[in-house]
């Protein structure tokens, strides 16, 4: 009777290093290959392009694979106590970083019946993640990067936003990632926020700078980022103009846009309480906004979130819970839930009650004022979607200001130059000049 020998991995790219890792596989057993699901692979990766029924159909056709079976977790233990392996087979690179533990979980269930972990060497000059960069490169289509941020909202949560507001700031969240031994990190997709959009043009957050100046940067940040990207659409305006919005960034390839529930001159929900009050939309108003941009938009990947103003506005909890759900009914495919709090607390109970009450749509929730709130206390309470919403401007202003009068107070900038990119690393930042 033939060895069992069990594989794991992602198969998103299938190179070389798979199929050697294939090829020692057999020659130890009959080869069982545990795919992992999307959800495990975003757990420590970036989302596969390839969705899990694709990959596993390229899997079984590999010469050498017996069977392919769903591994649902990062973590082999289920599919370990289940097959009960005689081998497992792995590249060798997965000794530190973020796949240190799961390994050291390996070995310890493989001792329970004498398993044997078996490690190949590692594939030099060609990876999955080479791959990956070279794809990025590529670039991405509309259809593609609208389907992406639904496949992540199925398999990752909280999916992380940061605001971008020009081609360079969305290359900065196209491009960083941090690895600890623990996990991989990296911003999801941009949040394309009116108020840092107005702020990089010099205007005030007044739906001042128009739908076509708007849409000028989001096409510098399509030429930046494969991400997926929200849109802030403030109130929305007309339903009669909103509807061409709609169809103006789901041609673009905009993953969603999200609108406020408020009518009247554009007032920034987080501005202290001044001469100018902001006045809320009624619901039936607002219903019929959603629903008419539902009905323009073309594909179902599309979608349109419903921000309730309800918290900022002072209003009681029951206002922002019937909101939420009438929008819901409208067609809305999710909620943001904005406050002012600076404890979050009522957030917090707001996203309890939304799923206490059945609710399984996306709620987003933007932790500017309640910054002290950690992300997996957002999560426990219910919330899918966190923004960064205004960071990366607020953080470059004042580095900006502190350059400038460092050069007049100095008359030169020697005493700046420690804090400054190289002008070769900027020069070279976006090759094929």
């Amino acid at each position: 009777m033939p060895k069992k020998v069990y594989v794991a991995m992602c198969a998103d790219l299938i190179h070389p290093g798979h199929l050697n890792v294939i090829k020692h596989a057999k020659e130890l057993g009959e080869v069982t290959v545990g795919l992992l699901s999307d959800n495990a692979v975003a757990a420590f990766h970036r989302l596969p392009f390839l969705t899990y029924d694709q990959r596993k159909i390229i899997v079984e056709s590999i010469k050498g694979v017996e069977t392919v079976v769903l591994q649902e977790t990062l973590d082999y233990t289920q599919n370990l106590l289940a097959l009960k392996p005689d081998f497992v087979v792995h590249g060798d690179d997965w000794k530190e970083g973020p796949q240190r533990s799961t390994r050291e979980k390996v070995i310890e269930v493989l001792k329970q019946w004498q398993g044997e972990l078996v490690e190949v060497p590692y594939t030099r000059s060609i990876s999955s993640l080479t791959l990956n960069e070279q794809l990025k490169s590529i670039g991405t289509t509309p259809s593609n990067r609208m389907e992406r941020f639904r496949r992540l909202l199925s398999a990752k949560c909280p999916i992380k936003l940061m605001e971008a507001h020009n081609g360079l700031t969305a290359h900065i969240i196209e491009n960083l990632q941090v690895d600890t031994d623990d996990a991989h990190m990296e911003f999801d997709g941009v949040w394309l926020s009116s108020l840092t959009d107005s702020a990089a043009k010099g205007k005030p957050d007044i739906e001042y700078v128009d739908k076509t100046s708007r849409l000028a940067t989001i096409n510098d940040i399509l030429e930046s980022t494969t991400k997926p990207i929200i849109f802030d659409g403030d109130s929305g305006g007309l339903t009669e103009h909103f509807v061409f919005t709609v169809k103006s960034l789901e041609r673009l390839g905009v993953s969603a846009v999200i609108i406020e529930d408020k009518v009247g001159l554009k007032r920034n929900s987080l501005l202290d309480d001044g001469p100018v009050e902001a006045v809320q939309d009624d619901i039936p108003s607002f219903c019929y906004k959603i629903s008419q941009g539902k009905k323009k938009q073309i594909t179902k990947d599309f979608m349109i979130i419903a921000r309730v103003e309800s918290l900022v506005l002072n209003k009681p909890m029951d206002d922002a819970f019937a909101r939420a759900e009438a929008y819901l009914g409208a067609g809305a495919d999710g909620i943001m839930i904005h406050s002012k709090s600076k404890d979050g607390q009522e957030i917090l109970e707001f996203c309890r009650q939304f799923r206490a009450a059945g609710h399984m749509a996306p709620l987003v929730v933007v932790p500017s004022t309640y910054n002290s709130v950690p992300d997996h206390e957002l999560v426990k309470a219910g919330a899918t979607i966190i923004i960064y919403a205004n960071h990366l401007i607020r953080s470059a202003y004042p580095s900006m200001l502190s350059t400038a009068r460092s050069i007049l107070v100095n008359g030169c900038s020697k005493d700046i130059e420690k804090d400054l990119m190289p002008v070769s690393a900027l020069v070279n930042l976006f090759p094929g000049g």
